[in-house]
């Protein structure tokens, strides 16, 4: 795919999420990364309404080259690439959402995994969904466990193509945007399934946890 062709596939791919519910408002981001560095979605940025000139560009160091600014996750999906391909050599993309009914199985018990292996396709397109404890978006210590997380289960004979950031959504990975979204599809759709087979009462954010957020970002709370 050249550079051309994978900004166009990062707006197309964008605009079918935002389109069908699987983002909204300015959540979410999507990366791609090519021969010499990455393109990645704008901060701030509506995946329904991407503009293919002005997605970030970045070298293969992660330093911003071209476009709008980089959303800030660009350095948990860098970790992500140096991790998944030593799985996958293919891997070329990252999708992050905030996914409804992924975020709200996060929202009660702790578990070590999103989900069972409920339907055969969830077990033969996504596999393993292991849960990131809670960190403030773009925290570097999410972007370490994500990373460890995939060494974990790649050693063990299991690679993943998914995570999922508590209270905030998965990740996830493939070799072209058009794949991890089609991983992202099923993940959410099996999240749904779960969903409606259960009835809990989420806890909030704790004190601190808010704290945080609002010496971090200004959080309205």
């Amino acid at each position: 795919m050249t550079e051309t062709e994978a900004r166009e596939e990062i707006c197309r791919v964008g605009r079918s999420l935002f389109e069908r519910g699987y983002v909204h408002a300015t959540a979410g981001n999507i990366s791609v990364r090519l021969d010499d560095g990455f393109l990645i979605t704008p901060t701030d940025a509506c995946l329904g309404f991407l503009d293919p000139a002005r997605l970030a560009r970045l070298d293969a160091q992660g330093r911003q080259t071209g476009g709008d600014r980089a959303s800030k996750t660009i350095a948990l999906h860098t970790r992500i690439y140096a991790a998944a391909r030593r799985f996958d050599a293919n891997t070329a993309c990252v999708i992050h959402t905030h996914s409804t009914h992924c975020v709200a199985l996060t929202l009660n018990t702790p578990q070590e995994e999103l989900l069972p292996a409920l339907t055969p396709y969830f077990v033969m397109k996504v596999g393993h969904v292991p849960v990131i404890a809670y960190h403030r978006p773009g925290a570097p210590e999410a972007a370490e466990q994500v990373a460890q997380a995939i060494e974990r289960f790649g050693s063990s004979g299991t690679p993943i193509r998914a995570v999922m950031l508590t209270r905030l959504g998965p990740n996830v990975w493939h070799d072209t945007p058009a794949a991890a979204m089609s991983v992202l599809e099923e993940l959410e759709e099996t999240a749904r399934l779960q969903m409606l087979t259960q009835t809990a009462r989420p806890a909030p954010l704790d004190a601190d946890q808010i704290d945080e957020l609002r010496r971090a970002f200004g959080a309205r709370w």
